[in-house]
């Protein structure tokens, strides 16, 4: 058996005794935390830029502009308010609206308003591993247990947030907590992303000791 099957089936064994809801905890994020509206999202957030067409933004009720975008894709059109492009920021420059919020915001804009809130994130882009989230930004805290992280690979620390289930955690690195702010200061980062630096912080991804 090569190495990486090793590592795999280790890695999978031990989330299934550590984690029983990590199988299931990336189709439950709609109904496992609270999401605004898209309407809310967009009075409140996206009206900033969209209201005047600030830096070239499509302006709300400019259907003719919105439906350019649209015709890219309503998960491209997403994935770039999530991570950014051109001038507009990521997330809207609020790190902590969950890419369902994005998602929901986005429809509502491109319908006018019309379009029922998607109960899922038409994108939630990946764009870098677990493994490599956390050695480039989260080891900064979570490698020695910085203002009281959690540190990497140490259940004892882990278990007690475990009570309220995996995707609490995964809304509080999105939301922030404490003094870890939203998406780690990151505000490029999709949910999928924090979602997977969470997964290795709990359990890396290490071979079983001979």
């Amino acid at each position: 058996m090569k190495t990486s099957m090793i590592h795999r089936t280790y890695r999978l064994s031990i989330l299934a005794i550590a984690l029983p809801s990590i199988v299931c905890f990336q189709s439950a994020m709609a109904e496992t935390r609270e999401n605004r509206s898209g309407k809310v999202v967009v009075k409140t957030v996206c009206v900033g830029c969209h209201e005047t067409g600030k830096d070239g933004a499509p302006k709300l009720g400019d259907q003719a502009e919105w439906a350019k975008r649209a015709s890219r894709g309503l998960s491209t059109v997403t994935e770039h308010a999530i991570i950014g492009i051109r001038k507009m920021p990521a997330h809207g420059a609020h790190a902590s609206l969950s890419d369902l919020e994005m998602s929901r915001a986005v429809a509502y804009m491109v319908s006018g308003g019309k379009a029922i809130d998607p109960s899922k994130p038409y994108s939630s882009p990946s764009q870098k591993t677990g493994k490599q989230l956390v050695k480039e930004r989260c080891s900064e805290c979570h490698a020695t247990g910085k203002d009281g992280a959690p540190r990497i690979g140490v259940m004892g620390d882990w278990k007690p947030r475990l009570q309220a289930g995996v995707e609490n955690l995964v809304t509080s690195a999105i939301r922030g907590h404490n003094k870890m702010p939203a998406r780690a200061g990151m505000a490029n980062l999709s949910d999928t992303d924090l979602r997977a630096a969470v997964t290795f912080m709990v359990v890396p991804q290490q071979p079983p000791q001979p």
